[in-house]
């Protein structure tokens, strides 16, 4: 009798298990932070969500249905779902915070603002169009920040030059290879995009809380996972696949990515014919793992591995004038092999001493092997071309100028080993902020150079400069063949740095204004020893200075100043010169920055817009002159040269379509320098007009059809000048950079548009795209190539153009 009663109470449990199926997911903010106590209602039924934004309810199957989304400090959100399988359904939205619950974010936007930092959305990082896709990519669309080699990741920022650009990932600085020469050699950028969750930049006027170079800070921010999730993305250009994940009772969160490049692509569509397929893969993990609420310990590794296979066959180069063009011809023998591995490890604990006094300790080792390997021999034939319309031979060369050939040999191999520690605080007492922090660095290089160069014209070995020449190539010259150039070298160099900071924030209020100022200093005192020669002690001080102003005014309008003295402490490759010898008492190079800047926030067209606009001026001294082959820099190792730079940024940035964020940069950019007082000439990276579009659009009727436009305009740089020539003889310019890069994405599957149903089910997100790069096939030079007329004996500056036309297909999935 018992078991038929108890079967008789079961029965309306197994028919409401029939019409009904399960509803559950995580409810998270636009942080990416799962969201507690969030109220999950339709009709009687309901849920509240746990710490981890989890939330479980039974709904009816195959009926329409309004669920609700409520909680004290977000927006309340409605869906409508209907279950169409008896299966469990996942649904997990994202909440927004209501107006008038944004104060205390609003307050720090301020402070970032008020510190000349321009904050810029990871997920917009990503997904922008762009030869290299990631953080770099859209730097390049900010004013100020220039770079006409779209193999290359590197930037130049307000007249300086990629040495002088600090990069801190998790408060760790970043450094990058030394023998790199050219962009297709470059690889990976380090910082991986799938992995980061802030980005910060500063183009100048920056504090005292980071280092010691004179133009930039790229400041980024590695996430810490809060659920389990791999990402894949894929193209013709190559893949990447990103696991995250928390263990061990969400006291281990981790985030591992894997990438490989290949950029055959780009590559195949020069103008030089080659055997080619540079192949760059890297491994990076950051791992967080915490003890106590007060104290982490956390761990971020790197390994990249660039495998550069180089065999150019021939070229065909046609510049010059309508009235007069030339042509020039190469036959190439010979093969490039060169390797760069570089490896990266950090371990940093964060300890809460108390809820106003954080410390945070960091050990960190950077190691790099790099191989440049060459043989390449080519012979040359710059020849007039007819221009004449009605000739027979029109188009084609029926003079030739010049004839020869040139060997390039290396045997180069650099091994640098980067260690250090460093200790930093923060100390707050209400809206006052002190942080402090000291490192030790020790930095040891061991760089075997064996690098010529002949040169042959006619048949007659053209003698290296400042030597006693002949008539050629009309008189032979019998004595012994010289390598135009020649270097011949062993450098061991050991740098042992020691350097510290402390600065002071304070918010406050003027009458009814609010005040933001900053102030602080750095020192740093660093040794060179190298090749047996002791250099002495040198010290350097860097005070700095900033004050923002958020006036009490209708208009949401914000005025900054900042300024101080910056100091760049020569590295290894500031202290070697042209012919490879290392100079030991290298002076830092000094700049005094004065900056001014406006940012004002409007509404346009009923929604948001800010217009940022910011002057500068920087008086260079001490300045370490160089010059620039494709990416190598290559200094003089002295402090011989004054300069300047001058210029306005401008960039307006809102939705001009609503709900996508798009941004118009112009720049403007005067810098010069005075080498040992022979007069002002234009610096390598003088690039005077800059001009980016960045602009997002949907598909009205289907706005999960997405385009994404990027445009850049720079006028033209100094087109440098042959090795170990004069650089005041020559400073013509290379013609202007122009380029934009169109991408078409559909949106199968993401946030705001999830499936309970079918093989999409299985996906967070989802999407496929067509990338088109240099769509309009501009033909844009990023260095000359030196070629002598035999007759003039003038050498000709032979444009090395860029990638053409190239289309990519790519998808992307998280799941």
């Amino acid at each position: 009798m018992k078991n038929i009663l108890f079967f008789l109470l079961l029965i309306p449990s197994f028919i409401v298990a029939q019409k009904t199926t399960i509803l559950k997911g995580t409810v998270k903010n636009n942080l990416n932070e799962p969201v507690e106590k969030v109220s999950i209602k339709f009709g009687n039924t309901g849920d509240v969500t746990d710490k981890e934004g989890n939330y479980s309810i039974r709904i009816p199957f195959n009926e329409e249905i309004t669920i609700i989304f409520s909680h004290v400090s977000y927006r309340t959100f409605t869906k409508i779902i209907t279950a169409a399988s008896r299966n469990a359904i996942r649904y997990s939205p994202t909440l927004t915070l209501k107006t008038e619950e944004l104060k205390e974010i609003i307050v720090k936007d301020i402070r970032k603002k008020a510190e000349g930092l321009i904050s810029i959305d990871a997920n917009k990082a990503k997904n922008i169009i762009g030869p290299n896709a990631g953080v770099e990519n859209i730097l390049m669309t900010l004013p100020g920040v220039n770079n006409n080699n779209e193999l290359s990741t590197q930037y130049n920022v307000r007249g300086g030059n990629f040495d002088e650009n600090l990069v801190y990932v998790n408060g760790i600085e970043i450094y990058r290879p030394f023998l790199i020469r050219s962009g297709q050699q470059e690889g990976l950028s380090f910082i991986n995009s799938n992995m980061v969750q802030n980005i910060n930049f500063s183009a100048g006027g920056f504090q005292a809380k980071y280092g010691d170079k004179l133009s930039s800070v790229l400041d980024i921010t590695y996430r810490k996972p809060t659920e389990t999730a791999t990402t894949i993305d894929a193209s013709l250009l190559g893949a990447s696949v990103t696991f995250e994940g928390q263990f061990l009772n969400n006291k281990l969160s981790t985030i591992t990515g894997v990438r490989y490049r290949d950029n055959s692509l780009f590559v195949n569509s020069k103008q030089i014919e080659t055997n080619f397929r540079p192949k760059f893969t890297d491994v990076q993990t950051f791992l967080s793992y915490d003890f106590s609420e007060k104290l982490s310990l956390n761990f971020l590794g790197n390994f990249s591995l660039n495998n550069y296979d180089y065999q150019p066959i021939s070229r065909r180069t046609r510049f010059g004038t309508v009235a007069n063009p030339l042509e020039l011809i190469v036959f190439y023998s010979g093969q490039e092999k060169d390797k760069y591995l570089t490896l990266f490890g950090a371990l940093s604990a964060d300890y809460k001493v108390t809820d106003d006094f954080t410390l945070t300790t960091t050990a960190s080792r950077y190691n790099t092997q790099e191989e440049e390997h060459f043989d390449i021999a080519a012979a040359y034939n710059l020849g007039e071309v007819d221009a004449n319309i009605g000739s027979q031979n029109f188009g084609e060369v029926d003079f030739s100028q010049g004839i020869g050939s040139q060997l390039n040999h290396a045997r180069n191999d650099l091994d640098a080993l980067i260690s250090n520690i460093q200790v930093k605080g923060t100390i707050k007492n209400g809206e006052t902020q002190w942080n402090f922090g000291a490192k030790y660095q020790k930095e040891d290089i061991k760089d075997r150079i064996r690098e010529w160069e002949i040169i042959d014209s006619l048949g007659f070995s053209v003698r290296p400069p400042f030597h006693s020449s002949n008539n050629q190539p009309y008189e032979p010259f019998e004595g012994e063949i010289t390598p135009f150039q020649n270097i011949r070298k062993d450098n061991n160099v050991a740098i042992n740095r020691v350097s510290g900071f402390v600065q002071f924030n304070q918010r406050s209020f003027w009458d009814s204004h609010e005040v933001f100022y900053n102030l602080g200093i750095r020192a740093q005192n660093w040794s060179v020893t190298g090749n047996g020669i002791q250099s002495k002690n040198q010290t350097i001080i860097s005070p700095r200075a900033q004050f923002a102003i958020k006036p009490n005014w209708k208009k949401d309008m914000l005025f900054r100043f900042s300024g101080g003295l910056y100091a760049q402490p020569p590295s290894y490759r500031e202290l070697r010169n042209f012919d490879g010898d290392v100079n030991v008492d290298v002076k830092a190079q000094k700049s005094i920055h004065y900056v001014a800047g406006m940012d004002y926030s409007f509404q346009m067209w009923e929604r948001p817009f800010k217009l940022t606009t910011e002057v500068y001026y920087k008086d260079l001294f001490d300045v370490n002159a160089y010059s620039i082959d494709n990416v190598r820099i290559r200094y003089r190792a002295d402090n011989v040269t004054t300069a300047f730079a001058t210029g306005l940024d401008v960039r307006l940035n809102g939705e001009f379509v609503p709900g996508s964020e798009s941004w118009v940069s112009l720049g403007y950019l005067k810098t010069e320098e005075n080498i040992d007082k022979r007069g002002s000439i234009a610096r390598p990276s003088d690039q005077r007009i800059k001009f980016g579009i960045l602009f997002q659009d949907y598909v009205p009727n289907l706005p999960d059809l997405k385009a994404y436009l990027n445009l850049v305009y720079n006028t033209g740089v100094p087109g440098g000048s042959p090795a170990y020539a004069d650089v005041y003889r020559f400073q013509e310019r290379l013609r202007d950079y122009k380029r934009a890069d169109l991408g078409v994405s559909y949106i199968f599957v993401d946030a705001n548009k999830q499936f309970s149903a079918g093989w999409l089910s299985k996906f967070k997100e989802l999407s496929a795209g067509l990338e088109l790069f240099n769509m309009f096939d501009i033909q844009n030079s990023i260095t000359n190539t030196w070629v002598r007329d035999v007759y003039s004996k003038t050498q000709f500056g032979i444009p090395n153009y860029m990638t053409g036309r190239v289309l990519n297909f790519k998808v992307g999935m998280t799941f």
